[in-house]
């Protein structure tokens, strides 16, 4: 494409992205000094090699996903941090007691609030962590939560609805009996010491042993399933116009609580370093979404972390704020 053209695509797409409105003629006219018959023209050219869609309210234009792609490959320069969001990320990494995993999640739950985009980090697994207690809470009599901890400090809980006459004592009565026998067991064994050697003792003892074992071991495996994995800013996405749809809303939603479409962001056969940009269809994710992602290492152990976004995503600013990061982690690891 000749410098015009590409100068045109890289406006609209930025001024798109900015005001989610569609970009007209008119606006691009002072801006180019150029009439807007020759506007029109280019914008129509654009729209004819895939690169532009004509929004169906509006004589504007607004990028397409082809558009986005074309525009990430050839025309973005990652963005210059703000002095706040720079600030706000050194001050993680100057935090001496914080090991550099957990400043590494600290930096990716900043970013999404910075941004209003959802983040994930998925970091190593948890094969060194150790089951330390589980905890159960009464919500009430058809409710508990299960709270789980392991020795390096990671914490997570699940809420379970309990079918109906399910004696709460008894479920508390066979925390009791994990924490006794399963305590300092690695968390990748848990799940096959309770299948082999709790439930033999919790059938024994507990009188509705089948309802209450599954209630533990569908907890301890999730956690040994998800662990390693932090998400946050779920619901961010919700704020972005193109979320409006209530179904579309529930779809990503759904995908946000699924384990096996969030490890979909990892591509662990891909071993480039680089920062990786998945837009729409390019996603395992979901079509309507951006994955922008960068893998790191810490002492020979690979991690990943992503922005996830609607296509419309600030591409300049997130690839800015990956790139910080990443070097803040090469600078802590020389340390």
């Amino acid at each position: 494409m000749d410098d015009r053209k590409n100068s045109l695509l890289k406006e609209i797409v930025e001024t798109y992205i900015k005001t989610v409105k569609p970009v007209g003629s008119k606006s691009l006219c002072d801006k180019f000094k150029l009439s807007s018959a020759t506007i029109r023209n280019e914008m129509a050219a654009l729209e004819e090699l895939g690169l532009l869609e004509k929004n169906h309210i509006s004589s504007g234009r607004i990028p397409s996903e082809e558009g986005y792609k074309y525009y990430v490959k050839n025309l973005m320069e990652p963005e210059t941090l703000t002095g706040k969001d720079m600030l706000q990320l050194q001050k993680i990494f100057a935090n001496n007691e914080l090991n550099l995993s957990d400043a590494i999640t600290k930096c990716m739950e900043i970013i999404s609030e910075i941004t209003n985009y959802t983040s994930v980090v998925l970091g190593n697994n948890s094969d060194d962590n150790n089951l330390l207690q589980v905890s159960i809470i009464a919500l009430n009599d058809r409710q508990v939560v299960a709270v789980i901890c392991t020795d390096k400090g990671h914490v997570e809980n699940k809420t379970f609805n309990l079918p109906a006459n399910t004696d709460v004592k008894e479920i508390i009565k066979t925390s009791e009996i994990i924490n006794k026998l399963l305590v300092g067991t690695p968390i990748k064994e848990v799940s096959q010491r309770l299948e082999l050697e709790i439930k033999p003792i919790i059938k024994k003892s507990i009188y509705q042993y089948e309802t209450i074992y599954n209630i533990f071991y569908d907890a301890l495996s999730d956690f040994a399933s998800s662990s390693n994995i932090h998400v946050s800013g779920r619901n961010n996405m919700f704020d972005q116009p193109e979320y409006n749809d209530a179904m579309e809303m529930k779809k990503i939603a759904k995908k946000f609580e699924d384990i096996s479409y969030i490890k979909k962001i990892d591509h662990p056969n891909e071993t480039d370093e680089d920062i990786k940009i998945y837009i729409g269809k390019e996603s395992d994710f979901d079509p309507n979404v951006t994955i922008i992602r960068k893998k790191y290492k810490i002492d020979g152990e690979e991690g990943t972390i992503a922005v996830i976004g609607p296509k419309r995503m600030d591409y300049q600013r997130i690839v800015g704020l990956l790139e910080y990061v990443d070097e803040a982690i090469d600078k802590k690891k020389g340390e």
